[in-house]
């Protein structure tokens, strides 16, 4: 971390509103004597913003940045992501690592037109988010200096937080009963702390934000049309959408199904584990959908050499390597494999699963004729014989080898 001087006394804090954040901005102006830019970013968790905006100039700060991000974040950030079927460890979809790329960036841009000669952020000294917020400033300008005050000030837990909040009378909605640190965004929902801590206990149902539980939702499936233009999902139900729209009404419809809840157990880049509670019903289904299109239009090859790619992706998105050059590499590859990804695909959503139920594409891939039980003049089936023989050519020698000389 770039040591800040005395005199470098302007900082743009990336603020949400919440109780670390605006323990931040009280504690940078008075036990740092900073002058405090608030920089919150829209990117779809549902605020109003008004209030926040009211909260940051209530608690000390110079001047006050609230952005609609959303287009950027959805277009610019989810789509290719989701183009690339990143998953972390077989199941996390990524949405809290997705969005910090982004506040970064932005949070960069106002540093230089405040002539701040710092960020700050809230997270903690044992998570992945400080990476994720420090990888991308210095990716992006690496003389900027950066604070981040759970790694030095005397705070340890929540609960200082809340009793310093109580001293100089910040509203705080967080409390001891319910002390959840969560994530919201346009993608997805996270939830963790309190006693989500105990990855023996069942998450409470006062856990979940945005999605019903499976048990309670509709007796009745629902099914979707999703078209797709090479790559990105562009229409439901035959009705085009913007990328934010398109994504609002999945998350919705999503949401009343019991789709895409997450109770995971994760490895931190930083090289502990952690439990979080994730929700991300309209990134779920689209990452099922993405897949349904895909199985007609990709080539066999470029397909598993994509899918070998992903885990290696994911892992460079979760541990917050969006703007470096391995992560813009594969971008590239994955994009140049989705040029034919366009077609409808059906999927049906009941009791919390996603399923797809058909696909169909112009620039399909499959060939009823050759795939067909029944009789048909294109397939020979003598064929296979040659073909098994030599792909097990090298089996037999190996079992010739074992046996030794006859």
């Amino acid at each position: 971390m770039t040591t800040m001087s005395a005199e470098k006394r302007k900082v743009v804090l990336a603020y949400s509103g919440g109780l670390d954040t605006s323990v931040i901005l009280k504690w940078l102006i008075e036990e740092s004597g900073y002058a405090v830019v608030a920089f919150c970013a829209d990117l779809g968790q549902g605020e109003d913003f008004s209030v926040v905006r009211e909260k940051a100039r209530a608690v000390g700060a110079c001047s006050v940045w609230i952005e609609d991000l959303r287009d950027v974040f959805v277009s610019e950030f989810v789509f290719p992501m989701l183009r690339a079927n990143a998953v972390y460890e077989g199941c996390y979809l990524l949405g809290t690592a997705i969005a910090r790329p982004l506040i970064a960036k932005r949070q960069v841009e106002i540093a230089r037109k405040e002539g701040a000669e710092a960020i700050a952020h809230g997270a903690t000294g044992k998570g992945n988010d400080q990476v994720r917020f420090e990888l991308a400033a210095r990716a992006l300008d690496p003389d900027i200096a950066i604070i981040a005050p759970w790694r030095t000030w005397p705070f340890r837990s929540r609960n200082d937080l809340l009793s310093y909040a109580k001293q100089h009378g910040i509203p705080v909605s967080a409390s001891p009963a319910k002390p959840y640190s969560v994530d919201q965004n346009l993608f997805h929902v996270s939830s963790e702390g309190g006693i989500l801590e105990d990855p023996w206990k069942e998450a409470p149902a006062d856990v979940y934000q945005v999605t019903s539980a499976p048990e309670s939702s509709p007796d009745i499936p629902r099914y979707l049309e999703i078209q797709y233009n090479a790559g990105n999902p562009v229409a439901v139900d035959d009705q085009q959408l913007s990328p934010v729209d398109l994504l609002a009404y999945l998350n919705t419809v999503g949401g009343m199904y019991g789709i895409g809840r997450l109770d995971l157990v994760e490895n931190r880049y930083v090289g502990m584990k952690s439990r979080g509670i994730y929700e991300t019903p309209g990134g779920t289904i689209l990452h099922v959908a993405h897949r349904g299109i895909e199985s007609i239009t990709m080539d066999r090859e470029v397909v598993h050499l994509r899918d070998a790619l992903i885990p290696q992706y994911a892992k460079i998105v979760y541990e917050g390597y969006w703007f470096s050059p391995e992560r813009e590499m594969l971008q590239r590859a994955i994009d140049e494999a989705q040029r034919h990804v366009t077609g409808t695909v059906r999927v049906k959503l009941y009791k919390g699963t996603c399923a797809v139920v058909g696909r169909r594409s112009d620039d399909s891939l499959y060939r009823e004729d050759l795939a067909t039980f029944e009789e048909d003049s294109v397939y020979k089936q003598q064929d296979a014989e040659g073909f098994i023989r030599l792909n097990g050519l090298r089996l037999a020698i190996q079992a010739s080898r074992r046996r030794g000389p006859s």
